[in-house]
């Protein structure tokens, strides 16, 4: 059941038709999506095995390493040796969307400031050619623990992991870009199956996320170097999560939108031109990002 303060919330930001659009998104059913990690495989070999396998798949037109499985189960797919070995990483569609937009360089130095279980930080180590310098930030010791496991089940020998609460990270540090993949309420990726919906989303848990993306957003900032950019990203669609916390920095002039070009991906209205928010639907999350230069 949707907690009717989110229906409210969301009739009130995006209209009664988007929003009855956005709940029947929450019932959807996904199927699998996996990202080729091209620093242990290529696209074609991973092909080849789902071919032997009769597993069918799509491509998708705006990432060159994804693909959509068609009627395969996500513990299937996990007994594979390309899943054991590190040659795929199942991920969502819509979190593949970051690191992209982000467009991560050889020989720069990256921070991923919330990055366990490290989806992202791979795809980044993946799409340098695991030839950048990134440095993944995580809090929690059992995250910590999973992260550092995933980037050497990846062969993502560039990152470092740093166990630290990123909101903490000394000043002198100085960063080319980074992700900010911020800690959200998840309203994007509901589960309206899910019967604790109500327990597990709550108003509190949206203040708590918003204090904590104005922190992490102003850390952000002030350790990035000048003219360069951050990706800052919700799987939240709710604006006070979003273009709220984008334009309070805005306001204060210290950095300015970059626009997103993005093609084939479900979009929802946003009140900041430049940013997008991506509509949930069969094939993809609800997922807010913005690019940002530095002042």
């Amino acid at each position: 059941m949707i907690p009717d303060f989110l229906i409210q919330k969301l009739e009130v930001q995006y209209g009664k038709e988007i929003a009855q659009k956005i709940i029947e998104g929450y019932g959807c059913k996904r199927p699998v999506t996996l990202r080729v990690n091209t620093i242990k495989a290529t696209k074609d070999k991973i092909k080849e095995v789902l071919n032997d396998l009769n597993i069918t798949y799509q491509e998708v037109s705006w990432n060159k390493d994804a693909l959509i499985l068609e009627g395969a189960r996500e513990d299937k797919i996990q007994e594979l040796d390309i899943y054991k070995n590190g040659e795929i990483y199942l991920q969502s569609l819509s979190s593949m969307l970051p690191p992209i937009i982000l467009e991560p360089k050889e020989n720069t130095d990256i921070l991923d400031m919330a990055a366990a279980p490290g989806g992202k930080t791979t795809q980044m180590a993946a799409l340098s050619g695991n030839m950048a310098h990134i440095t993944a930030c995580e809090l929690n010791k059992i995250r910590a623990e999973r992260l550092k496991y995933n980037l050497e089940k990846q062969g993502a020998s560039c990152v470092y992991v740093m166990e630290k609460d990123a909101r903490q990270i000394d000043d002198f540090f100085s960063f080319d870009q980074i992700l900010l993949d911020a800690p959200c309420s998840g309203s994007g990726t509901l589960d309206a199956t899910n019967p604790k919906m109500s327990q597990i989303f709550t108003e509190k848990l949206i203040k708590k996320s918003v204090a904590s993306q104005k922190a992490l957003l102003n850390k952000a900032i002030t350790i990035l170097k000048k003219g360069c950019e951050i990706v800052y990203s919700t799987c939240s669609i709710l604006k006070e999560e979003n273009e709220d916390i984008i334009e309070l920095f805005l306001k204060l002039n210290k950095i300015e939108i970059v626009p997103i070009k993005i093609e084939d991906v479900p979009l929802l209205p946003v009140s900041i031109k430049g940013t997008i928010c991506v509509a949930p639907n069969e094939l993809y999350e609800g997922f807010f990002i913005a690019k940002l230069r530095k002042n």
